[in-house]
C-alpha cells in the first residue's frame, strides 16, 4: 500500500491523541484500529509495513493509514511520534495521497497543529484543527515536480490578493519567481486554464457576490475588483454573467 484515498468534505471525528514512545521493550509491533485512521508525524528512524509494502521512516515523516489496516512497526530504538486517531467519513470527492510523505521545512508546522489537536479544550476544536491538518498532508511535496506546484498555489494567491488592483502576467511571474514563459506553461498544465482567463473568472466571481450579497454601489463593486471603468465592467458582467451589473442585483432582490 502505497496510497490511499482520503475524504475531506467533512471534518474527522478525533478519538484519541497525543505522544506515542515505542520501541522500549520490543523491536516489532503489530497495530491495528478496526474503525480508525491513524496520523502519525514520526521523530525516529524505523520501518512500517502496510499490505506487504514497506515504508522507511525517518524524522519528519508523516504517515496515514485507513482504518482496518494492519500495520508493522519494526524499531531502531526509542521511537517517538505524534498521533492521532480519528474517524473519517467517505463524504465527498477522494483525494489520493502517500501512505508514507517526507514533510521536509512544513514538518515544524505540522507539528503545531498536531500539538493544538491533542491539547483542544473541546472535542469540536480537535476535530477542526485536525481537518486543517489533514488538508496539509494533501497539499505536502508529492515528488520532483512539487516546486512547479507550489509556484502555482503561489500564483494563485498572489491573483487573490491582488485583484482590486490591476495584474499582469509578467507582474505575477516575477513574484513567484518564474518567466513568463514558464508560469504560463505550469499555470495551463495545472488549471487547465491561462492566467488571464482566471483572473478574469475570479474578478467577475467577486463582482457577481458583491452584486448579490451586499450593498456597495455598483461603481465600488468594480473598483473593488479591480476594473475600475464602468463601461468596462459592464461590458464584462454581461459577457461573463449573462445581464448588466444593475439587472443582476435587480434579479436577486425579487428572489
Amino acid at each position: 500500500m502505497r496510497t490511499v484515498a482520503l475524504h475531506l468534505d467533512g471534518p474527522p471525528e478525533v478519538v484519541n491523541s497525543g505522544v506515542g514512545v515505542h520501541g522500549l521493550t520490543v523491536p516489532e509491533e503489530k497495530f491495528l484500529l478496526p474503525d480508525l485512521w491513524q496520523i502519525h508525524l514520526h521523530d525516529y528512524e524505523a520501518e512500517i509495513e502496510l499490505g506487504g509494502t514497506a515504508h522507511p521512516v525517518k524524522p519528519g515523516y508523516v504517515s496515514l493509514i485507513p482504518a482496518g489496516v494492519e500495520s508493522v512497526f519494526r524499531y531502531r530504538g526509542r521511537s517517538a511520534n505524534l498521533h492521532i486517531h480519528a474517524r473519517i467519513r467517505d463524504r465527498g470527492a477522494p483525494h489520493t495521497v502517500p501512505v508514507m510523505q517526507d514533510a521536509g521545512p512544513a514538518a515544524p508546522v505540522l507539528a503545531e497543529m498536531f500539538r493544538q489537536v491533542i491539547t483542544a479544550e473541546v472535542p469540536a476544536r480537535a476535530n477542526a484543527e485536525a481537518w486543517a491538518l489533514l488538508w496539509r498532508f494533501t497539499r505536502l511535496d508529492p515528488g520532483p515536480g512539487a516546486g512547479h506546484h507550489r509556484s502555482v498555489e503561489a500564483a494563485l494567491a498572489y491573483v487573490e490578493e491582488h485583484l482590486p488592483a490591476p495584474i499582469t502576467v509578467p507582474e505575477i511571474a516575477a513574484a513567484v519567481g518564474l518567466s513568463h514563459n514558464h508560469l504560463t506553461r505550469l499555470f495551463h498544465t495545472a488549471t487547465g486554464t491561462t492566467v488571464v482567463a482566471h483572473v478574469r473568472r475570479r474578478r467577475l466571481e467577486r463582482a457577481r457576490h458583491l452584486l448579490l450579497e451586499s450593498t456597495l454601489s455598483i461603481p465600488a463593486v468594480a473598483a473593488a475588483v479591480g476594473i475600475a471603468d464602468l463601461q468596462a465592467f459592464n461590458k464584462a458582467c454581461r459577457r461573463e454573467l449573462g445581464a448588466s451589473p444593475r439587472a443582476l442585483r435587480e434579479a436577486a432582490r425579487k428572489l
